[in-house]
């Protein structure tokens, strides 16, 4: 198969969006070719049959110059390349540009989203795409009639719990972007419900104007909830080194609700590390730790984490295995490659409909 992919960034040191680095490389490892066109570009790590194009963002180009420097990448792959099939990640607003010249060329097109947001660029995307994909039930706002969900890609490689790292029992650890809806405030005002030897590392940035508020708002309340000494901001980190930062902490903390899905908190999980989360489509995850690691607010996280940390570290090693063998199971990166190539290829088969992907074990999509 060669696969055209429409990626947001592409940079294997961007702290958010590094992570889409390792996809590419699982797709290509079970492709002949693909052709990126990605609204920004920065370090590129990918393997030798993968091509990546770079509309300019980057480089400071309007968004109508980068307008039409997409056209001219699709119709230039399109002419040198026969292209099977068309996979974008995050950026609906390709789909929703190239969607009538693929469907023209009978290209399937197959769009990932996951995120409450519902725009007039996502309903033209979801009208061209074949298929829309996404990680949990609740994370797509739109029509569930073309719709398939297929689990995050987590790099379990990458991810794993590290022997040589002893964790802290005393550091709750939040990753993720600073943002109001990340309710980080939630986090700092259940911290002051526990002993005071709890501290918490924050490891995240703001990356709006709105967020920059938020993250000034934090700053203020915790040392008015006391917690000055307790509670460290860090800087974000890239992917490749988050690991040592979940190897570290007792437990980590994910407060998005539902309707999204926070790759962190099956990031923490795949390390071994227990994760106590607030969006309810975890539950499957979470498995037979779903009532002690699913909160409601406060005073419910603080009792929940109260409890956990009252564990022994072999008890909350157990619980974090545990929890890695679910992420295996559900949510690894070469499951995710194999269900996204397995969409086109349905599509390709004449199957007009979302379903459930069955497969035997071992069986490649194309």
């Amino acid at each position: 198969m060669r696969l055209l992919l429409f990626n947001l960034v592409t940079d294997v040191k961007h702290p958010i969006l590094g992570f889409t680095t390792q996809w590419i490389r699982a797709l290509a490892a079970r492709v002949e070719s693909i052709d990126v066109i990605t609204m920004q570009a920065g370090e590129i790590a990918v393997p030798d049959n993968v091509r990546v194009h770079s509309v300019g963002k980057e480089r400071g180009y309007s968004e109508p110059r980068r307008a039409l420097e997409f056209y001219r990448l699709l119709f230039r792959i399109l002419r040198e390349r026969r292209i099977d099939g068309c996979f974008s990640h995050m950026i609906h607003v390709f789909s929703a540009l190239a969607g009538p010249v693929l469907r023209a060329r009978r290209i399937p097109l197959v769009t990932w989203f996951a995120h409450p947001t519902l725009s007039r660029s996502l309903k033209v995307a979801h009208f061209f795409s074949n298929r829309m994909v996404t990680s949990l039930p609740n994370a797509y706002p739109y029509h569930k009639n073309k719709l398939a969900v297929i689990g995050q890609g987590i790099d379990t490689t990458l991810f794993a719990p590290a022997a040589s790292v002893a964790a802290d029992d005393g550091m709750i650890l939040c990753v993720g972007r600073i943002s109001p809806v990340k309710n980080h405030a939630t986090l700092l005002r259940a911290m002051a419900l526990l002993p005071a030897r709890i501290r918490l590392v924050i490891l995240g940035a703001a990356a709006s104007a709105e967020d920059q508020a938020c993250a000034a708002g934090l700053r203020q309340l915790a040392p008015e909830l006391g917690l000055e000494a307790r509670v460290v901001f860090a800087p974000p980190v890239p992917p490749d080194e988050l690991p040592a930062h979940y190897a570290r902490c007792a437990a980590h903390v994910n407060l998005t609700p539902a309707g999204f899905g926070d790759k962190v908190a099956w990031e923490a999980m795949s390390c071994g590390r227990p994760c106590l989360v607030a969006n309810e489509d975890f539950r499957e995850t979470l498995g037979e730790q779903q009532d002690a690691l699913l909160f409601r607010d406060e005073n419910d996280l603080a009792a929940k984490l109260s409890a956990l940390l009252g564990k022994t570290a072999a008890e909350r090693d157990a619980i974090g295995l545990y929890l890695r063998s679910q992420v295996e199971r559900l949510h690894s990166l070469p499951r995710l490659a194999e269900r996204i190539l397995e969409q086109i290829a349905l599509v390709r088969a004449g199957r007009t409909q979302a379903q459930p992907v069955a497969r035997r074990e071992g069986e490649r999509p194309c």
